[in-house]
């Protein structure tokens, strides 16, 4: 069962998607829950099937006090790194939010501070908390529906399946027709890469 909140009931969860994904964004997502939320489906995001995390979003949506969601590119990932674009798109979503922030919880190890509000990092955060959950879910279920919006694009690498991760199709799929400009070039692509051609 998770617990509501780590230290205020009004605190940001924060979390992201993405991070190890060879094209398409990270994304992140912050999310502040009502006293007295309760739902017996929510959990980390990666516990869940599609269609639970399909439905949770609506309704997590209506009933945060409020939330945000940011994209940061692969274009920006290159230049700073996935760990600082991760952090990045945290930031970003937070940035949204308009009633204030007083604390914030962070799913993992690593974060910067978000202008002078408290922080506290939770390994595995988003199997202990609901708002680091809720966090997953949006993060997880908005970089899903961009990852199926550019598969129209580009439908070879199979991204609507893969979500941009390191499948063996995907990695098959690279081979055959290299990379394009949804694609990280800072990521190993291939073992043993060698140069690819870039499809624009």
């Amino acid at each position: 069962m998770l617990k509501r909140y780590f230290k205020f009931f009004d605190e940001v969860g924060t979390d992201e998607a993405g991070r190890g994904c060879l094209a398409g964004p990270v994304t992140a997502a912050a999310i502040k829950l009502p006293r007295g939320f309760k739902n017996e489906i929510l959990n980390d995001s990666k516990q869940l099937s599609e269609n639970k995390r399909n439905l949770l979003r609506p309704l997590l949506e209506a009933s945060a006090i409020e939330y945000g969601v940011a994209h940061v590119y692969p274009t920006e990932i290159d230049e700073i790194n996935i760990l600082n674009a991760s952090i990045l798109a945290m930031h970003k979503s937070i940035a949204q939010f308009k009633s204030g922030t007083r604390f914030i919880v962070v799913d993992g190890n690593k974060f910067k501070p978000f202008k002078e509000v408290p922080h506290e990092c939770i390994i595995k955060g988003d199997a202990k908390y609901l708002n680091i959950a809720a966090a997953s879910v949006l993060a997880k279920t908005y970089r899903d529906a961009y990852m199926e919006k550019i598969h129209l694009e580009y439908p070879m690498y199979n991204w609507k399946k893969n979500k941009g991760y390191p499948t063996k199709e995907h990695r098959e799929a690279i081979k055959e027709f290299g990379i394009t400009k949804y694609h990280r070039k800072s990521f190993r692509m291939l073992p043993e890469q060698l140069e690819l051609k870039i499809l624009l």
